[in-house]
């Protein structure tokens, strides 16, 4: 683990310290063809001036669509490692006869990844594309303000934003990508991409990638299992995937699971059902995983 040096900034006048958030918006909910759902749900998007950056299906009852706009890609630009917060989700879940049609709340992430612009536009166009909705996820009592957020970590001991996993360093931004792109491509580990987004001004790429429990059959990196154990509630939390790795000036980061999974569950308990004791082995797989797509050694 290293800390990520330069990464916390002040906080801006643009976000607004005293509003609770949760990481996700909750847009529809209807009977509905789920596959219908998804190509109406694709078709606002780009309605609403969002590139497709990629899409996958984790499982058969959801389908993800990671978006971005070249407005978006500019104001996470202005943040150390905003690239994370470069692909909006959106997803298109099935339960119980109904189709749930949720995404990523632009001004949580930009609060959680200690960014200097709110992402308003992200938020505006995804309100526009597919209704403002309700903000959920964890419970009442676990919505953060911006100040939360930037300084969030689970319990003590546990990592912040800014201690980044570094994977693999590369002699080049060129050499790291061609790395990163070869073993996506072969499905070392049984990850594979799901997009790629290039970062204007900089040397930095951020990958979203599916994962399976692959050759080792380990399945704490993989991501029905973990969804299985903790995304419970009536109203699913699927846009928490797809799960990122980060290309900058040729090394390449991930976040540590025990960061990037609680930033989104926050209200999971330690222990008992569907609880993060379920799925204790995970960060490790996770990060050992990654960290051989990015060409580095365990």
């Amino acid at each position: 683990m290293i800390a990520v040096a330069g990464l916390t900034s002040p906080i801006q006048a643009s976000h607004n310290s005293d509003h609770l958030m949760k990481p996700f918006v909750l847009a529809s909910k209807a009977a509905g063809d789920m596959k219908a759902v998804v190509a109406d749900v694709t078709a606002k998007l780009k309605g609403a001036g969002f590139e497709i950056a990629g899409s996958y299906s984790p499982y058969p009852t959801a389908t993800i669509i990671a978006v971005t706009t070249d407005a978006l890609k500019k104001a996470v630009a202005k943040s150390d490692f905003g690239g994370y917060g470069a692909a909006q989700r959106v997803s298109v879940t099935s339960l119980n006869g109904e189709v749930q049609v949720a995404y990523t709340n632009p001004a949580y992430m930009a609060s959680a990844y200690r960014m200097k612009d709110n992402l308003a536009d992200a938020t505006g166009r995804l309100a526009k594309a597919l209704g403002k909705g309700k903000e959920y996820g964890p419970d009442d009592n676990k919505a953060m303000n911006d100040e939360d957020l930037r300084e969030y970590h689970y319990m003590f001991g546990m990592e912040y934003f800014d201690d980044q996993f570094m994977m693999a360093r590369h002699d080049s931004h060129k050499e790291a990508l061609d790395m990163v792109e070869k073993n996506l491509a072969a499905g070392v580990m049984g990850i594979t991409k799901v997009y790629r987004i290039d970062i204007p001004g900089k040397e930095e790429t951020v990958f979203g990638v599916s994962m399976t429990a692959g050759p080792k059959k380990n399945e704490y990196q993989d991501d029905t299992f973990v969804m299985g154990e903790i995304d419970f509630k009536p109203i699913r939390s699927t846009p928490h995937l797809p799960y990122e790795m980060l290309v900058s000036k040729g090394v390449v980061y991930s976040q540590s699971a025990r960061f990037r999974i609680a930033i989104n569950f926050a209200d999971l308990s330690m222990m008992g059902d569907n609880s993060f004791m379920n799925i204790m082995g995970s960060p490790d797989a996770i990060r050992e995983a990654l960290t051989l797509v990015a060409g580095g050694k365990i």
